[in-house]
C-alpha cells in the first residue's frame, strides 16, 4: 500500500454495508505535509513549525497538527466509505498522542450502526502509527445520498 495514496473513489451501496465492516488506508506525515498544512489552516504554531521552540517542549521535537491528522477521517469517509455517496454530518475527534514528523499511519473506519430509517451510518474511526499506538480516536455520523 502506498504512503501517500491517491485513493480510489468507492460507490458502495447502503444495503451491501455490513456492521464491523473496516476500510483502512496508510498515510505518510512528513516535514512538506505538515507546512502545507499550515498554509492551509494559517496554523503557525511553533509546536508545529520551530525547531528550535519544540525541542523546548515534552515533545522535543515539531509534531503534526491534531487536525491535520483529523482531516484523514474525511479521506476515508469522502473516498472509502461509503465514498461517492456519502455526506459528513458529524466528527469527533481525541487526540491521544502526538504524531512525530515522518511517521506512517493508519487510518481506519468501522462500521458500528446502520439506520434504515435514517440512511445513516456510524463509524468508529482512528488512526494509529506503525507502533499501534493511537494518535486520533472518534466517531463518525454519514448520511448515505442516494
Amino acid at each position: 500500500m502506498k504512503s501517500n495514496p491517491t485513493l480510489q473513489l468507492s460507490n458502495l451501496n447502503y444495503e451491501g454495508i455490513k456492521i464491523d465492516q473496516e476500510f483502512s488506508f496508510e498515510r505518510l506525515v512528513d516535514k512538506q505535509l505538515v507546512d502545507e498544512f499550515a498554509k492551509l489552516s494559517g496554523d503557525f504554531s511553533p509546536l508545529h513549525m520551530d525547531d528550535s521552540y519544540a525541542k523546548t517542549t515534552k515533545f522535543g521535537e515539531r509534531i503534526a497538527h491534531g487536525m491535520l491528522l483529523a482531516s484523514f477521517f474525511s479521506a476515508l469517509v469522502g473516498m472509502l466509505c461509503p465514498g461517492k455517496k456519502g455526506l459528513y454530518l458529524s466528527q469527533t475527534a481525541n487526540f491521544k498522542n502526538p504524531c512525530r514528523l515522518g511517521d506512517k499511519l493508519i487510518v481506519m473506519g468501522k462500521i458500528k450502526s446502520k439506520s434504515d430509517s435514517t440512511r445513516t451510518l456510524e463509524l468508529s474511526t482512528i488512526i494509529k502509527n506503525t507502533n499501534g499506538k493511537i494518535l486520533v480516536d472518534g466517531s463518525a455520523m454519514v448520511k448515505f445520498l442516494e
